[in-house]
């Protein structure tokens, strides 16, 4: 159980570092970026951070979001769209889970979305307000549903794949609701879960795929999704984007190719463009793949309110 504590830290560690390291990149070209050797939490002299009063270690709304899911979990014993509605507006208005309780970073489908959650339509209902919105606002916070079903859910392994699958769709629908968004985050809950488990990578990527076209047979709408958007034959090739799919490929694309935590989250930040989504959903990944030891010391030194992610894993790990 060590190694899979290891791994479980690893993960929710994972995403909020690779968060907060991409944050000061975010929106700039990959060649406009410094060099691989300087890519850091504080930027290289000279270099203009994207958000230039944002400390160093912050995690964006990302890195919120996620801990805003894993604090409905332990709370309600389980997801529960409702409640984590509710902390996505509480996040929203004010600060909930977010670094000093300063939200400085929203994706405009979050913010629309969350606009009608508050004035009365049912959360189900508000991913849809753009119909055609695929952004990647519901991958980068899906990790600590892995997470939790790991630790909580059901012993039977294909039924607790099952019920990840359904929650991943689940929390998809708040803020984005199209098919493609819930059968990425699904295709990445089930990678993330065969890393785990002790899978490598490709092969956790493999069977992932296997297990959610078994899962689709009943299913499809969804299976149509996965074979035209997701197209899981082709290589898995990113350009780190905000398109869910894009970055899906993206993270997939190095998780394959890194070395390490350090050299994942490096790749995923010098792809440009959404680089804290990117770094945040490529580093759960990482972080699971290669534990909480694999994720550099100054960077976990360096990230804001450890103290309040050590609590959440701490209630998750006491089970």
């Amino acid at each position: 159980m060590v190694l899979q504590q290891e791994k479980i830290a690893g993960g929710l560690y994972g995403l909020l570092v690779g968060d907060a390291l991409g944050v000061p990149y975010e929106f700039y070209e990959a060649e406009e970026l410094p060099l691989y050797e300087e890519i850091e939490m504080a930027p290289p002299p000279g270099f203009r951070k994207t958000y230039s009063k944002v400390d160093a270690g912050t995690w964006s709304d990302d890195g919120a979001q996620a801990l805003c899911l894993m604090d409905c979990l332990l709370k309600h014993e389980g997801f529960s769209l409702k409640a984590y509605s509710d902390a996505l507006l509480a996040w929203y208005e004010e600060g909930f889970w977010a670094v000093d309780g300063v939200v400085f970073d929203v994706g405009i489908q979050t913010a629309n979305a969350l606009g009608a959650y508050k004035s009365g339509i049912p959360a189900k209902k508000c991913g849809l307000i753009n119909p055609e919105g695929k952004g990647n606002g519901a991958l980068m916070r899906v990790l600590p549903l892995v997470l939790w079903h790991f630790v909580q859910g059901d012993t039977d392994p294909e039924k607790r794949s099952r019920d990840l699958v359904r929650d991943a769709h689940s929390q998809c629908l708040i803020t984005h609701g199209h098919l493609c968004n819930q059968v990425c985050s699904a295709l990445y809950c089930l990678v993330a879960q065969g890393l785990l488990e002790g899978k490598e990578a490709r092969e956790a990527i493999q069977e992932g795929v296997r297990a959610l076209r078994s899962i689709y047979r009943e299913k499809p709408e969804y299976e149509q999704e996965l074979e035209w958007s997701v197209r899981p034959d082709i290589p898995w090739e990113g350009r780190g984007t905000g398109y869910v799919a894009d970055c899906l490929h993206s993270a997939f694309m190095i998780l394959e190719q890194a070395s390490g935590y350090e050299d994942a989250v490096k790749r995923a930040v010098l792809l440009g463009n959404d680089t804290d989504t990117t770094a945040c959903v490529t580093g759960g990944l990482a972080g699971i793949r290669y534990g909480l030891q694999g994720i550099p010391k100054r960077w976990l030194k360096a990230l804001k309110e450890r103290k309040k992610v050590e609590c959440l894993l701490g209630l998750l790990l006491a089970e």
